[in-house]
């Protein structure tokens, strides 16, 4: 993971000047640029930060990349029935996502589909024991959603929802003689905060 992490350093001032070059002309032929929050993450001690790419001359197709973190609150650890009440306390260390977005209006505006595959790295705590628990994990989920433009300038809001499967592979989920359920389905949604350039 921090050595995905610092990959993600090194080519961030790279994006940030590409951003700034294509911010200067952004007519429908040339690739444009977004970039996306999502504000519940910092309400939960984290952060969402995302790119995306719209490839030149595409009207429908959207690429990106993003990292995110966040505590779960207990209505999420207490999805899985086995974890449910147990003093589980869990947070999404850091997570690296890719996605891709099919629009079928235009690009951030109405309905689309699409996909992620993420590395994550979740940390647990159990109440009343010392110590920590920490594993990675892989994430494939199908997600699909709505976008609204309501302004004459390209803020956007994004409402998403998505299925996943996920599987650790790597680390201990694990505290004492108790196990966290890693549940191998997941359902999440979202809201996103975008500007396109």
């Amino acid at each position: 993971m921090n050595k995905l992490r610092k990959v993600l350093l090194a080519v961030l001032p790279m994006i940030v000047m590409s951003i700034s070059a294509y911010a200067q002309d952004s007519s429908p032929g040339k690739t444009r640029f977004s970039i996306e929050t999502d504000p519940s993450t910092f309400a939960f001690n984290g952060y969402a930060f995302h790119l995306r790419i719209q490839p030149k001359n595409s009207n429908h197709l959207l690429l990106g990349a993003g990292t995110y973190a966040m505590d779960f609150p207990d209505v999420l650890v207490n999805l899985n029935a086995k974890n449910k009440d147990a003093g589980w306390n869990v947070r999404l260390n850091q997570g690296y996502g890719l996605f891709g977005e099919y629009h079928f209006s235009e690009v951030n505006k109405k309905w689309y589909v699409g996909g992620q595959v993420a590395l994550q790295e979740y940390k647990i705590k159990k109440d009343a024991y010392e110590g920590d628990g920490k594993y990675s994990n892989i994430l494939l989920m199908g997600l699909g959603g709505y976008t609204l433009q309501p302004f004459d300038f390209p803020l956007y809001f994004k409402i998403w929802g998505g299925v996943g499967y996920t599987g650790k592979i790597s680390g201990e989920n694990t505290i004492a003689d108790f196990e966290y359920d890693i549940s191998p389905f997941l359902v999440f949604g979202a809201l996103h905060i975008g500007y396109t350039f």
